[in-house]
């Protein structure tokens, strides 16, 4: 497999440079195209596919890449691959011989799709990207998985120099690593390596308390509010030897992921009072305290891991990338508590990002060409880099599955819907360009009132059919976050969790102290915009600015001149289980799934009492595994 050399001199081409790059193969595959530098479309696999976190070479996200630039993959300079296959089966085949023979089971079940599949990857890459008679030629490449991380944190930020810090659960060997950039490449400084891994730690705790691992970590971080830290003391004691480095030593006889079938063992069991939770049963306030104290330490790690990075690199600016870079809690407590100035964050942390890593880093070193920063403003268009319709494709859409609609001229669909929102209606809302990475930002959403008490039960129990503890999030002008939020700086990817302002509180009474805990709280109104506000008074926050996202931006502007609240509520358009909605068809169909009020296609507006009726089968939800 090819590595990605450093050139030493600038290559002057005529002809655009052309670079793909592909994440596939275990979580969250997605392509990302490049054009001379420049990010031209991303797209994770799943929305093309409807399947939640598809693995499989991401035939549609490719196809969308190479069909928005017009070209073919002969026109492709080099395509990148996200990490090295057979650096990660060494560790694993590493793993299982240090185990042996109690890791035996657990290497039947992967080591022959590893023998078969993953250590092809390049021929199978290479069959994919050309016909049935002619694989792909052209210059293959591939990246070691944090070095893509790290990219993808670096070269889109609005930084020349800035410390590097990627945390997710593991790639070949690094579980973290902390780096340095400066102008148009980088360097890894130091590595955290398995079995030690944040990502791990925490993603034990998922499983224990009954959510699906790799996807349902989120739900951990928004459980955590509820619980108190009473299991703190006996991470550190038993599962956790933290350094003042941020690094550490997970005592892998609580944990099974070496060698088993599970996350974690009976010994973990024994020290936490019982078995997993079983999924889909009743929330305790054992799983809120679990997962208040797991986030604890995770923050905890996140802030000694910055600092070491702070005093290694001397910068004052702090790029993240990685599955645990989504932890939002842990990143607002960065920006107010860390020793950064500012601090950056990939929107697509994950794997996905991955594909635009590697091809940024392709580019930089291949090219040598020189990075161009713009102060204050990313290189990610607001992560808007999916697939758009035009209005003759919408139209043509709706006229054949028999649609009654209203085409609305912009400002008619500004004062229309801002009048809809206010009613307390909730608005399925698709416009422009969908976005790149887990959250939606105001191009494939759901909206609503954030002053209404009712809107967060509505939304999760008859919209997105999801747990009742789960929280939304506000977007807000962003020239009015400081009306709302304890947050001056910007947040435009909803990376970041702030406390409303204090004079927007409202203060529990001493009996509600007293008499409620727990899921019970769910019920006490907050503050004045108690729908994005979470039971500790914080809100996951998006700052919409209008060079970014116009016509959210005039929308919330519209809504804020009837009502006086520059705020909507902002959730993701899909229901629980289902990939982000990408087509007019996915759109309609959830709109139609669901309690949504009325549906915003572009310029086209639906209203759900209008429809035809919805005739499908009654098991829809069968159609998605529950996340």
């Amino acid at each position: 497999m090819s590595q990605i050399p450093f050139v030493p001199d600038a290559v002057v081409t005529t002809t655009p440079t052309y670079v793909l790059g592909i994440s596939a193969y275990y979580h969250d595959s997605a392509a990302c195209l490049l054009r001379d530098g420049e990010i031209v479309a991303a797209a994770s696999e799943e929305r093309f596919t409807r399947k939640k976190g598809d693995a499989d070479f991401p035939r549609g996200a490719v196809d969308y890449c190479l069909g928005t630039a017009g070209i073919t993959t002969h026109d492709l300079a080099y395509v990148g691959f996200y990490d090295k296959p057979l650096l990660k089966f060494e560790r694993i085949l590493e793993t299982y011989l240090g185990l042996a023979p109690r890791g035996f089971r657990s290497f039947l079940k992967a080591g022959p799709l590893w023998i078969k599949e993953k250590l092809y990857t390049a021929r199978d890459l290479r069959a994919q990207l050309g016909t049935a008679s002619e694989p792909y030629e052209g210059e293959l490449l591939f990246s070691e998985h944090h070095e893509s991380h790290a990219a993808s944190a670096f070269f889109p930020s609005p930084f020349d120099e800035a410390a590097i810090l990627t945390v997710d659960g593991v790639g070949e060997w690094a579980t973290s690593t902390i780096g340095f950039g400066r102008g148009n490449d980088f360097e890894i400084l130091s590595e955290l390596r398995w079995p030690d891994s944040l990502g791990l730690l925490y993603s034990a705790f998922t499983y224990y308390t009954g959510f699906k691992v790799n996807s349902g970590e989120y739900k951990v971080m928004g459980l955590a509010p509820y619980g108190r830290p009473t299991f703190v003391k006996l991470i550190y004691d038993h599962l956790v030897d933290l350094r003042d480095d941020g690094s550490f030593t997970l005592n892998q006889a609580y944990f099974d992921y070496l060698g088993g079938l599970t996350m974690t063992s009976r010994a973990f069991d024994d020290i936490f009072g019982g078995p997993p939770r079983v999924a889909e049963t009743a929330l305790t306030q054992r799983e809120m305290d679990l997962a208040r104290s797991v986030q604890d330490v995770c923050e905890e790690i996140m802030m000694r891991m910055a600092r070491t990075a702070h005093k290694v690199t001397g910068s004052t600016n702090l790029v993240l990338a990685g599955g645990v870079a989504l932890n939002c809690v842990a990143n607002g407590r960065l920006l107010r508590e860390g020793p950064f100035h500012n601090i950056w964050i990939q929107p697509a942390a994950g794997d996905a990002g991955g594909a635009l890593g590697v091809a940024q880093l392709i580019y930089y070193r291949n090219t040598r060409a020189r990075r161009v920063v713009t102060p204050g403003r990313d290189a990610m268009k607001g992560a808007y880099l999916g697939p758009s319709y035009t209005p003759d494709e919408i139209e043509s859409f709706l006229k054949v599955q028999g649609c009654i609609y209203r085409r609305l001229n912009r400002d008619e669909l500004m004062e229309c819907i801002s009048d809809v929102l206010a009613e307390e209606k909730i608005v399925g809302w698709m416009n422009g360009r969908m976005e790149f990475g887990p959250r939606a930002l105001g191009a494939r959403s759901i909206l609503g009132d954030p002053r209404s008490p009712r809107m967060q039960a509505q939304m999760n129990l008859k919209i997105k059919f999801r747990e009742g503890f789960r929280p939304f999030a506000p977007s807000v002008l962003r020239e009015r976050v400081q009306d709302y939020f304890e947050m001056e700086v910007d947040s435009p990817y909803m990376l970041l969790v702030a406390p409303v302002k204090k004079e927007r509180q409202i203060p529990m009474s001493a009996a509600q102290q007293q008499e409620l805990w727990g899921i019970e709280l769910l019920n006490v109104a907050r503050s004045d915009i108690p729908a994005v506000t979470h039971v500790d008074y914080s809100a996951r926050v998006q700052t919409v600015t209008r060079d970014t996202n116009p016509d959210y931006y005039d929308l919330i502007a519209a809504f804020e001149r009837k009502t006086g609240s520059a705020v909507l509520v902002n959730t993701s358009f899909n229901v629980r289980g289902e990939p982000i909605v990408c087509t007019p068809e996915d759109a309609y169909r959830c709109f139609m799934r669901t309690q949504i009020d009325v549906l915003v296609l572009g310029t086209f507006v639906l209203e759900k009492v209008a429809q035809p009726q919805w005739q499908e089968a009654e098991e829809w939800q069968k159609e998605f595994q529950l996340d």
